[in-house]
């Protein structure tokens, strides 16, 4: 019993961390002209500090992404995808930019999406603490908000099952130049 109530508490205190590190925007933000530069991990907070940046630069017309290493809350990533979406913004890697996990969901929401050569684009299954996606079966409730996302953001929902096989949620696979272009995650030729 009383290594049942030690379990307990030690996972009633790790939830308490994973709550409060999603409460801090783990982003930065920085306007430059046209292009607002996006880096670092997406929280529960990112989406509102996102949205009053664009509203206070009307002139941006592109995100650039950096370094992003994911998100700690998908559902914060499709509604910064959706609004992104909406006001018609591209979506752009440099040369050194590094996107992984839910920050490739964010760059699947560009009108145009272009990249360098030399980027990096990351993608692995998730995990909810119950079990990993490749767990629920196609027509689970636990994916169709990423299905619709995909589908609404490509065309098609085929990326999104690619990605559930190309690596589990502990690991990452670095997608080749023949799988982005496979998934048509570029609406034009790496620069």
């Amino acid at each position: 019993m009383r290594l049942f109530a030690a379990l307990a508490l030690v996972a009633a205190l790790l939830w308490g961390c994973a709550i409060a590190e999603n409460a801090v925007d783990r982003t930065e933000i920085e306007v430059r002209g046209t292009a607002l530069f996006l880096s670092g991990e997406m929280t529960s907070r990112t989406p509102a500090n996102f949205l009053a940046a664009l509203d206070a630069n009307p002139q941006v017309t592109t995100i650039v992404q950096t370094y992003m290493p994911g998100s700690l809350d998908d559902e914060a990533v499709l509604r910064m995808g959706y609004a992104l979406r909406d006001r018609g913004l591209n979506t752009h890697l440099t040369a050194q930019s590094e996107i992984y996990s839910g920050a490739v969901d964010l760059f699947l929401a560009g009108r145009q999406r272009t990249m360098e050569r030399g980027a990096v684009i990351g993608v692995h299954a998730w995990a909810d603490g119950f079990g990993e996606a490749t767990d629920y079966p196609p027509g689970a409730p636990e994916h169709q908000s990423t299905v619709a996302y995909t589908q609404e953001m490509l065309g098609s929902d085929a990326f999104y099952w690619f990605t559930l096989q190309a690596a589990p949620s502990d690991g990452i696979h670095e997608m080749t130049a023949a799988e982005i272009a496979r998934f048509g995650l570029l609406t034009q030729a790496v620069q």
